[in-house]
């Protein structure tokens, strides 16, 4: 029950956030501007960002391409490419956080949940580091406009189709039910 439960606010969450993606974006500056004024940003910007430049780097070595990391992006074939705390992808690992309010209730070993929490945290970070190191190709091969699209919009749907993927793992190869 647990896990139909678990798809079926995926799917409502999947809906809403399509119908209202203009508004979600606007909130999201909302949220940013929120946070910026905390100045919790800093930190951030400091210690995660410059490491997930380097991630990325990785990500794009087999495109042989000219890549140079920076404090707050990286200089790919001459070309800036501004990285900055809000893309680092903590709207998703927001989004994960509340499935696993309804996905990981009910009778199961706690072992496995948090083998559960686990794989989300990591599958959400790698998502994130693919999804950036995809804008990143976009602004380089393509256009910033095609980049700037991905990143605000497409991200989203990327997002929700490895939640879907995610909780069909889950359920079906790593949460154990207690036995009474």
């Amino acid at each position: 029950m647990h896990k139909k439960q678990t798809f079926l606010t995926i799917f409502i969450l999947a809906a809403v956030i399509l119908a209202i993606l203009p508004f979600v974006t606007t909130l999201n500056e909302l949220m940013t501007r929120i946070v910026e004024s905390t100045r919790l940003y800093q930190i951030i910007e400091k210690i995660i960002v410059p490491g997930e430049v380097k991630l990325i780097g990785v990500l794009l070595l087999p495109f042989n391409l000219d890549f140079v990391a920076v404090p707050d992006g990286m200089i790919i074939n001459d070309i800036y490419v501004h990285l900055s705390w809000n893309c680092i992808g903590w709207q998703g690992m927001l989004l994960l956080l509340v499935t696993f309010i309804g996905g990981l209730q009910g009778n199961f070993t706690r072992w496995s949940k948090v083998e559960a929490i686990i794989i989300g945290i990591l599958g959400t970070f790698v998502v994130n580091l693919v999804r950036m190191a995809i804008t990143v190709l976009l602004a380089i091969y393509s256009s910033q406009l095609f980049a700037i699209i991905f990143h605000d919009y497409f991200a989203a749907f990327v997002f929700i189709v490895w939640l879907l993927f995610y909780w069909w793992f889950v359920y079906g190869y790593v949460l154990i039910t207690e036995e009474a």
